[in-house]
């Protein structure tokens, strides 16, 4: 058990010495917690931060103006626990509609409705037909997509599904690699051959082709996407694993296993795979990255996440006709984010390949 302790010291002390790693664990807990409480933090808490409001579609980052909150017809007001409020967010019962000013006239307030830049309308609204506070001040950070949605908070909601197929992604492709590459290595033989042989044929298919298949048979959607991703991704896993366990079952403390009369399962499992799982965990962060990657690259052709759902890849689509425009930034910012949580993953992959001296067992 000491040995076991300074062992973890050692290994979280080296992680954590590099700059590079740790700037990578930072960004990776960051964004986790942006997906846990991501309905707490965004400012449109709505399911999927889907709130439109088309009078201030494509606006800039930073544009702030007034939302006079009229109620919704015929809209009862849902009570929304906490827990559910974090997990599927909070239906809105007002519509939220831009104004320029406001006044007080008897039983209503009049409004200048903005409609765009320097167009007005005056509207009259009863005051039994808005809310209690009727006019709030909101500012939109990152600007408004085509549909006048708030970016930043589709942005922060949009984490869960990177984070989320990165995820499903990891836990799929070890499952199937680790495996498959354990019953290879470990048996060798024609199981071997017949492992190997289903492991190149997947291997020969490009990626993307294969997650297409996949797509098209378990059909689009949150769930399809995140499974289609993981089950194309372990074939790296396998052959790493393979690979791995051929070395290791030659050595002596494997003999003395069999020799005591452990079965084989045993063996794989409780005097393998703990010593090689290293390399696995490296390959694992390299996975979750690409997994995020190839997420991102199925929503923005439409095959992934279906709107309304955010997806980074998804705004990616709905805003890169503004890449030429004076508004790129509408689709930068969800590339961004790509760029960076991806990196995270890297760093953090290369943070564990120094920290356990992957290279001197492979």
């Amino acid at each position: 058990m000491p040995a076991a302790i300074t062992y973890n010291h050692v290994f979280l002390k080296k992680l954590l010495s590099k700059k590079a790693s740790l700037f990578g664990i930072l960004v990776i807990v960051v964004t986790i917690f942006f997906a846990i409480f991501a309905y707490v933090i965004a400012p449109d808490g709505s399911p999927n931060a889907n709130r439109i409001i088309p009078e201030i579609a494509n606006r800039k980052p930073g544009f702030n103006i007034k939302l006079l909150r009229v109620k919704k017809q015929n809209t009862a007001v849902i009570k929304t626990g906490f827990f559910e409020r974090l997990v599927q967010g909070t239906p809105d019962i007002y519509n939220f509609i831009p104004i320029v000013s406001y006044s007080n006239k008897n039983d209503s307030i009049v409004v200048e409705k903005f409609v765009d830049e320097g167009i007005t309308e005056k509207v009259t609204f009863p005051f039994v037909n808005v809310a209690a506070i009727p006019v709030i001040e909101q500012k939109f950070w990152l600007g408004t997509d085509k549909f006048g949605r708030d970016i930043a908070s589709r942005l922060i909601i949009g984490t869960r599904v990177s984070l989320g197929v990165g995820l499903v992604a990891v836990i799929l492709s070890l499952t199937i690699g680790v495996f498959l590459g354990s019953v290879a290595g470990y048996f060798k033989g024609r199981t071997d051959d017949v492992i190997t042989w289903f492991i190149n044929l997947i291997w020969s298919i490009p990626t993307l082709l294969l997650v297409f298949a996949v797509t098209l048979l378990l059909g689009k959607g949150f769930w399809q996407v995140f499974i289609a991703v993981g089950l194309t991704m372990w074939v790296n896993v396998a052959r790493l694993v393979r690979g791995q366990v051929l070395a290791v079952r030659e050595l002596e403390y494997i003999e003395a296993a069999k020799a005591l009369g452990f079965s084989n399962t045993r063996i794989i499992i409780f005097h393998i795979l703990p010593n090689i799982m290293g390399p696995v965990m490296v390959l694992a962060a390299g996975n979750f990255a690409s997994a995020i990657v190839i997420e991102a690259g199925l929503s923005f052709l439409g095959i992934g996440v279906q709107p309304p759902q955010p997806s980074w890849g998804l705004m990616i689509k709905e805003n890169y006709n503004f890449i030429i425009t004076n508004n790129p930034l509408l689709a930068l910012e969800p590339g961004i984010a790509i760029m960076l949580l991806v990196l995270a993953f890297n760093l953090l992959g290369n943070g564990l390949r120094d920290a356990l001296n992957v290279k001197e067992r492979m």
